[in-house]
């Protein structure tokens, strides 16, 4: 497979068998919401606090031995990142990772902890693809894409072969939090039955657009400040909108104060600590922003969050 070919059903599948080798599947969380029973599918408790792993550890584990010695270069704000650093480290691959300065601390102290090099950039100000772009000429080594891949949307949709797993059948609709689509596209992969609901923050909605237009749309030069640094790329890849087009919705978009009230009610219902764009899903789901029955499945995609902000989070009510 090249980086231009499609991801399919058969490499989710493949990704799946690999992964389970090495990580135990994470909780599936029975949770009411409005009186009906559902469930959240706890991907905060991932090594790495992160879904991002699973694409990780697929793309890096089919790199050829000659591409694993010249290295490997992602571009993060810190899920992706660790995700990277976490197979880079178990497979003896250099990383390098490019982050932007205002990422959260806690994401990249742990990036250089999994022993990633890490390249700062500024947000706003400078193009974190163009940076990534002078690494890769002036080090060789090869792109490691947070969700325009075709191993990468591969290796995150293993999520969804587990929940099939778990739950004996495939869910009736998957609410997901979204930032370029890789997540999503993957799950579309992985649950061909099962509705596809991405949910991204309010301004930043570049999938669900992209979705509804049928073409790639950038976020606009005045959008809205957004606590889900997660969830925060420019815009989609065709790749993700090609899988996605046909398969996504309703797409989704919620506010930061739905987003808060999520996280606390993870913490208090759940017992789970998710950050802001990891808890967008489930923000969407308590605000009643679509139907959900007792086969829906909420993603809690990452719950990578300084201690700090998150106790004002879950004290100021």
């Amino acid at each position: 497979m090249s980086e231009s070919t499609m991801p399919s059903e058969a490499g989710v599948h493949a990704a799946a068998a690999s992964i389970a080798q090495i990580l135990p599947p994470t909780p599936l969380l029975p949770v009411e919401i409005g009186g009906v029973r559902c469930w959240a599918k706890a991907e905060t408790l991932q090594p790495v606090g992160a879904f991002k792993i699973r694409g990780g550890w697929w793309r890096l584990s089919n790199l050829p031995e000659n591409e694993r010695a010249r290295g490997v270069v992602a571009v993060s704000s810190g899920n992706h990142a660790q995700g990277v650093a976490w197979a880079a480290r178990r497979l003896g691959i250099p990383a390098v990772i490019v982050m932007p300065r205002d990422a959260p601390k806690v994401k990249l102290e742990a990036t250089r902890a999994l022993g990633a090099e890490i390249v700062l950039y500024e947000r706003p100000g400078e193009d974190r693809d163009e940076v990534a772009a002078r690494v890769l000429e002036e080090r060789g080594g090869t792109l490691v894409h947070a969700f325009g891949d075709p191993w990468v949307i591969e290796g995150q949709g293993s999520a969804g072969i587990e929940i099939t797993e778990q739950l004996g059948a495939q869910p009736s609709r998957i609410l997901v939090c979204c930032g370029g689509g890789g997540l999503a596209a993957g799950l579309a992969l992985a649950c061909p039955d099962a509705a596809i609901v991405p949910v991204e923050p309010e301004g930043w909605d570049m999938v669900g657009q992209a979705v509804r237009s049928g073409e790639i749309v950038r976020v606009a030069a005045d959008a809205p400040a957004t606590i889900c640094d997660a969830l925060r790329p420019d815009a989609t890849k065709p790749i993700n909108l090609a899988v996605l087009k046909d398969r996504a919705g309703p797409c989704l978009a919620v506010s930061d104060e739905k987003i808060r009230a999520a996280q606390r009610f993870a913490f208090s219902a759940l017992n789970l600590v998710v950050e802001p764009g990891g808890a967008a899903a489930l923000a969407a789901a308590l605000a009643g922003k679509v139907a959900i029955d007792a086969s829906t499945v909420i993603m809690l995609t990452g719950g990578n969050t300084d201690a700090e902000s998150f106790a004002k989070t879950i004290t100021d009510l």
